[in-house]
């Protein structure tokens, strides 16, 4: 990074992504006293999405948008490198959908107040019975709503190589009965590596995968369809699968 390019992102970049994650925070959660559906919140996210990808000087590059009906609700698999992966994924893909995120991120303000206004649920990792109960509430929304859902199976950002994919989004996609789609983001890691707050401007790649159709699987089926998912998303993501050293 240029010396150039840090002080640009240092005085402009980030200040302004602060500030407007602020703003557009603040409309969403007006927006939902008259939107308990979650809707125009969902609108203002990818506004808002737009808004970091133009602030951090980050173009995005869409491949394979026309493999997705917009009538149709899916279950997206992505691989986590960075947080810049859910403005890219707000701003790349035109459909109404829900994201599990961590636990911990419901509690941060703005951003917390969000999410839980806007409908997107929380990812339980040390209650069993609660993560089944989140999982359980996905695929209701689905069945019920029409709308997608989007989860970052690896359970969090992996510096360098993916992470082994843990099996809720293929339980979801089989629980609700609609395809899942493998998404590959490349190049956030280098946009906003980890334990950084500096967005570096460049381009972010988005590959979507062939919908893998669910209607004909069972529950027991969650283990080989997490794996296919696991390795469509990786080839898209032009990643290896490294299980961390504890």
């Amino acid at each position: 990074m240029s010396p150039v390019s840090k002080l640009r992102a240092l005085l402009f970049s980030a200040p302004a992504i602060v500030a407007a994650t602020i703003l557009m925070a603040t409309i969403s959660l007006i927006c939902s006293l008259w939107d308990r559906a979650g809707t125009t919140q969902h609108n203002v996210a990818r506004a808002w999405g737009r808004m970091l990808l133009a602030l951090g000087f980050v173009r995005c590059e869409v491949h394979g948008l026309e493999k997705l009906d917009p009538k149709r609700p899916y279950v997206l698999v992505s691989n986590h490198a960075s947080y810049f992966d859910t403005p890219a994924i707000l701003t790349a893909i035109p459909l109404q959908f829900r994201f599990f995120a961590k636990e911990g991120l419901f509690s941060v303000p703005f951003m917390g107040w969000h999410l839980r206004r806007a409908g997107h649920l929380p990812v339980v990792r040390d209650d069993p019975r609660a993560s089944i109960r989140s999982m359980s509430e996905g695929a209701r929304i689905i069945a019920e709503r029409g709308i997608s859902v989007l989860l970052f199976p690896e359970g969090g950002r992996s510096e360098q190589n993916m992470r082994p994919f843990k099996e809720g989004a293929a339980y979801i996609a089989i629980k609700a009965g609609v395809p899942a789609v493998p998404v590959g983001l490349v190049n956030t890691r280098n946009v906003l590596p980890m334990h950084s707050g500096i967005v570096r401007s460049g381009v972010v790649k988005l590959y979507i995968g062939d919908p893998i159709e669910t209607k004909d699987l069972k529950i027991q089926d969650r283990g080989r369809l997490n794996q296919m998912l696991q390795d469509r998303v990786a080839a898209l993501a032009g990643e290896t699968v490294v299980t961390p050293v504890k």
